[in-house]
């Protein structure tokens, strides 16, 4: 059976627009259908440092800086009554061009991604829904797609990569999402104009800013003095029985439950919709099928905290294109080939998940853990600026479970037994 392209990229978000990128300089017939038409808002605009190495490997480093995007050089955590943290600076850890990273509109981050692609000669259709899956037997071939209000149609291609997002559109129709055991957060933000912000070197930090009973802010300053505000807890917190449902007026009656917040945003003006989503902390079953690999938050989404989203999109997206690369040189785009990139993934996400666990546990605290073991501030820093790749954290996890209690590794996510 002929196929129409070497490989076919679902969803156009920094996930499928770097798988689709490295194939096709790899020389490989790539199709990327996505079904919006960009640029698009979209939530997560805070990069991880190490970030920086799939950017660069993209060749788009370059651009990020000459769009302009907001420098961000720093982490920093805010008490309930308003104290502030010692920041975590970047530069102070490594001397490298990651040290300072981005704080990015996605809507202009992800359209250079996208332009990027196509430059690379990525055949691109926006505004194109991938409606199913094509399948010999077990075996997924294609999808069958319509663009615009267009007739569906059949593309076909040896391998096949679910990059749809939260869609996680083959997970929702194979009954593949497994929601995390204890992580079950609710989110709701919206923007600001004219909010204060903390000078020099500081002036683009995120700022992640307790809450009661687990909860957080964050604060991620944009360009053009735009700040990007939202609040992570537990459903039960927010939506308490008896009171308000409004978004705005929860918004409103968190903020006088942290002063930085409250200072900061006073001088502000909201604008824009509240958004808001739940239920985001899950991973497929398995992270590929016969002739079909999950990608970015296709395959599995964490938390918020940490910012690790986009950092994972990417890294995932670089490894799957290197992995479906070398299946497709061998003839072999089964689930077996992409045992090794399922296998590294969960690592990756193991590892960040630990630390998630720690930060909502209510006896942990970094300054706690900073104190009882100042030797391993370096390799903390490590994990929060993304530094995961063949990276031993069993010290500092160790460390981490004095103090918190930190969850089982999560037995599925890799390919299907046998495969």
């Amino acid at each position: 059976m002929k196929k129409d392209y070497d490989a076919l990229v679902i969803g156009g978000g920094p996930a499928g627009t770097t798988c689709a990128a490295l194939l096709a300089e790899k020389g490989h017939r790539v199709l990327l259908l996505e079904k919006t038409t960009f640029p698009r808002y979209h939530v997560g605009e805070s990069l991880m440092p190490f970030c920086w190495h799939t950017l660069n490997r993209l060749g788009v480093t370059g651009r990020m800086d000459e769009i302009g995007f907001q420098h961000k050089k720093s982490v920093q955590f805010a008490t309930t009554d308003g104290r502030i943290s010692a920041p975590f600076y970047f530069f102070q850890h490594f001397d490298h061009p990651a040290a300072t990273t981005w704080q990015v509109e996605r809507e202009q981050f992800d359209l250079m991604l996208l332009d990027n692609a196509r430059a690379k000669g990525v055949e691109v259709r926006e505004n194109t829904t991938a409606l199913d899956f094509l399948k010999d037997g077990d075996r997924v071939i294609g999808v069958k797609a319509r663009t615009g209000d267009e007739d569906a149609y059949e593309v076909t291609a040896p391998i096949t990569l679910d990059c749809t997002g939260r869609d996680a559109l083959f997970q929702r129709k194979h009954g593949w999402r497994k929601r995390d055991p204890k992580l079950n957060k609710i989110s709701i933000w919206t923007l600001f104009k004219g909010a204060k912000r903390d000078p020099g070197l500081d002036e683009g930090a995120t700022t992640i800013a307790y809450l009661p009973e687990g909860g957080w802010f964050w604060n991620i300053p944009l360009r053009d003095d735009i700040v990007s505000s939202g609040i992570v807890a537990e459903r039960d917190y927010l939506y308490r029985p008896g009171e308000t449902r409004d978004p705005a007026e929860i918004y409103a009656r968190e903020i006088e439950n942290n002063a930085w917040i409250k200072e900061h945003l006073s001088e502000g003006e909201q604008f824009g919709e509240y958004w808001i989503a739940g239920e985001y902390s899950y991973r497929a079953e398995h992270c590929a099928t016969d002739g079909l690999v999950l990608v970015g938050d296709a395959f599995a989404f964490l938390d918020p905290v940490f910012s690790s989203g986009v950092f994972l999109a990417l890294k995932s997206g670089e490894m799957a294109a290197d992995a479906v690369h070398m299946a497709l040189e061998k003839d072999d785009t089964s689930a077996g080939a992409f045992a090794d990139y399922g296998e590294a993934l969960c690592g990756h996400i193991e590892t960040m998940r630990q630390i998630v666990y720690a930060f909502y546990d209510p006896e942990f605290s970094f300054a706690k853990l900073i104190r009882k073991h100042p030797d391993l501030r370096p390799k903390l820093t490590d994990l929060l600026i993304g530094n995961v790749e063949g990276k031993d954290y069993s010290d500092l996890t160790a460390a981490i479970e004095e103090l918190a209690s930190l969850p089982e590794p999560l037995t599925y996510g890799r390919v299907p037994v046998g495969a």
